[in-house]
């Protein structure tokens, strides 16, 4: 199932190719899942009868926005409306990416075929230039080998316990509150009719907001299609497709003072038409255009349970620059939950709140860094943008310290110079700041 938009022309695709020649005693078939997602959206026959077929089902797609494609989501979906029957069915994966967050790609479509019934075994995240290194080709083989391995010995990923029916908790009306603050959020939704939890949480957060609130429907937006990963944006920032999302998106979207987003769980994931329009921001290359701004969501189902769209959604801010201001849900307390939520904001914007990195936010620019640094002459707007922010913090540049760490370690490595030192190293690392401290409250007076 080749979930890229490229079709023939996926990166990702070639190490399926690859496999194929290598290993001819096995027989492969390939359908366009994600070039093909409109034609299948009206005739689905050729992929079911595709799905039924295989004994194995190979995903083999690039990792959009934290995870696959909307197209390859669009794709779950439909095979879930129509209920088709995977279940004993083999399936695995394969994706090409830098590696930023190839991992939660992974577990949404382990996650869903899962729900399927199906037999996982673990995929393989590739660089996209893997491939044509010796070692690269190497790790593409033992991932086939050990797929098979786990074939002939039935090992395989467990189904998860059984769960009981989410019922939402709806929430209430609650009170006006007047505006006093100049601010402007943009609430962006793909709530529907049937979305009757979501939609009360979208109005209760109108309603005590100390601000304005505007609500962006995806559904009344105009978005022809996901994002086809041609880069005709990297250079111009304009997207190929004539929609003018681009535009709407910065200054219709981006524009506002924060934005929160507001869907329903559907698939172990935001669902099809969220994540087409987090594709297309792709128009913004890799630069952090709302960073400072804070953010917030409102999410209807069992978010407790869905670990991984809590890293997804923890990872977006800190990736983003954006200052998480909370999560509302309508699984216990949606009243208090999205009341505390407009009070964060609130208060974000009045004291211009901002939270350092953690792991998510400095690995994940740490991998844009090297590769905006590698293709600059290709993504240019990327280059300027990461150069104007200080983003080239390459640990290189730090000489100095470079050469104390090489003294330092020198000293340690014979023992009679260690012995002699004591606790003089450990003194001498806290030394910045007690001058620190004696700065910021002046020189403490001995008792």
């Amino acid at each position: 199932m080749n979930g890229s938009p490229k079709g023939e022309y996926s990166v990702t695709l070639q190490t399926v190719k690859y496999l194929e020649k290598a290993y001819p005693d096995y027989a492969f078939s390939y359908l366009a899942a994600g070039q093909r997602i409109r034609a299948l959206e009206k005739d689905f026959s050729e992929a079911e009868s595709a799905l039924k077929a295989a004994d194995m089902i190979l995903f083999s797609y690039p990792v959009y926005t934290f995870i696959a494609p909307s197209q390859l989501h669009r794709f779950f979906e439909l095979i879930k409306e129509r209920n088709i029957d995977l279940s004993g069915k083999w399936a695995t994966q394969i994706t090409t990416s830098k590696h930023f967050y190839d991992v939660t790609a992974h577990k949404y479509v382990e996650e869903n075929c899962l729900d399927l019934g199906m037999k996982v075994v673990k995929g393989l995240s590739a660089d996209m230039d893997d491939l044509l290194s010796e070692k690269g080709r190497k790790e593409a083989k033992a991932f086939f080998q050990f797929a098979m391995f786990s074939v002939r010995n039935d090992i395989f990923e467990k189904l998860p316990a059984e769960k009981k029916v989410f019922v939402p908790v709806i929430a209430a009306p609650g009170e006006k509150t007047a505006s006093s603050l100049d601010k402007e959020v943009v609430l962006v939704t793909d709530a529907r009719e049937k979305d009757v939890s979501l939609n009360a949480m979208i109005e209760r957060f109108k309603t005590v907001s100390p601000f304005r609130v505007r609500v962006i429907n995806l559904w009344e937006t105009e978005i022809r299609g996901g994002c086809l990963g041609c880069f005709g944006c990297a250079v111009s920032g304009k997207c190929v497709y004539t929609d003018r999302f681009d535009e709407y998106l910065r200054n219709t979207i981006q524009a506002a003072d924060a934005i929160v987003y507001a869907f329903t769980i559907r698939d172990h994931s935001m669902g099809a038409r969220f994540k087409m329009y987090d594709d297309r921001q792709f128009c913004n290359g890799h630069r952090t255009v709302t960073m400072g701004a804070p953010t917030g969501y409102l999410i209807s189902g069992e978010y407790s349970g869905e670990t991984n769209v809590k890293t997804i959604v923890e990872a977006r801010a800190q990736v983003g620059g954006n200052f998480l201001c909370g999560v509302a849900t309508d699984e216990t307390n949606p009243d208090g939950e999205i009341d505390n939520l407009a009070k964060t904001l609130a208060y974000a914007f009045e004291t211009k709140l901002t939270q350092p990195s953690n792991f998510y936010g400095v690995g994940g620019m740490k991998i844009f860094r090297d590769l905006i640094w590698l293709m600059q002459g290709f993504m240019k707007a990327d280059h300027r943008f990461y150069k104007a922010h200080g983003q080239y913090d390459f640990p290189q540049k730090k000489r100095g310290m470079m050469l104390k760490m090489y003294l330092v370690g020198a000293l340690i490595s014979n023992p009679k110079i260690k012995a002699k030192m004591g606790n003089a190293m450990n003194e001498g690392m806290l030394m910045p700041y007690k001058k620190m401290f004696e700065k910021e409250f002046g020189k403490q007076k001995p008792e």
